[in-house]
């Protein structure tokens, strides 16, 4: 097995810290993770390097590891009274019969905000994807496969060899330009399967604007994952 994990470890304060330990075989040193989308704490260890010494180099790491949480946003509740971001503007959630967007107001039903937001978002998405997709592989000539969209932890699209694209709902909560930079960056995979300078120079061709997408997301992307659903 590549990786082994080991019971975790708890550093006392306020709050606890939770770090998950994992033992792979391709690390040659102890090094710790701090996740920018949830927080989640890892710590990886070698193969032979003992349990208690990876126990004692988290806690001597608390500091760095708490400084890198206390940098993350907040957890979003989605509970009544909210603001959450849809297409870049604020939307505040209220309680409705359904859901519905009514200008800068987001309708859930009572006690069931949470599934509600999630068919949502994902359902505009959806909506707001598929044309844009559709679009530029068009332009490419390409065909897509299949558009699914999901909830990864650690990319926000993805194209496989086959042309079946994903991608992330949560990019209906930016700016329309983030998602149709993302859109582009996976129809520009049809074309070249990797980032070399001619899958740069596709995605270009077909959004010229996608430095700015991505310099946003690289600044506020760990936002989007702050909703909790």
């Amino acid at each position: 097995m590549s990786s082994l994990l080991l019971p975790s470890l708890t550093l006392p304060g306020d709050p606890p810290v939770t770090v998950a330990l994992r033992r792979t075989r391709a690390a040659r040193r102890l090094s710790l993770r701090v996740s920018a989308t949830d927080g989640r704490v890892t710590l990886t260890l070698p193969p032979r390097t003992p349990l208690r010494e990876a126990q004692a180099f988290a806690r001597s790491r608390e500091g760095w590891i708490r400084g890198h949480l206390a940098t993350l946003p907040p957890p979003l509740p989605p509970v009544p009274g909210a603001t959450i971001p849809l297409r870049g503007r604020p939307v505040a959630l209220l309680p409705g019969p359904r859901p519905l967007l009514d200008g800068d107001r987001l309708l859930l039903p009572p006690g069931r905000e949470a599934p509600a937001l999630k068919a949502f978002l994902k359902e505009s998405a959806r909506a707001d994807a598929a044309p844009l997709v559709a679009l530029h592989a068009a332009r490419l000539g390409r065909p897509v496969r299949a558009l699914s969209l999901r909830d990864p932890r650690a990319r926000w699209g993805s194209c496989t060899a086959s042309g079946a694209i994903m991608l992330s709902w949560r990019l209906v909560m930016a700016p329309p330009l983030v998602l149709d930079a993302v859109a582009a960056h996976e129809c520009a995979h049809l074309v070249h399967l990797d980032h070399s300078p001619l899958f740069w120079a596709t995605l270009s061709s077909i959004c010229p604007a996608w430095p700015e997408a991505k310099a946003w997301l690289r600044r506020h992307g760990p936002g989007l994952h702050a909703l909790r659903l």
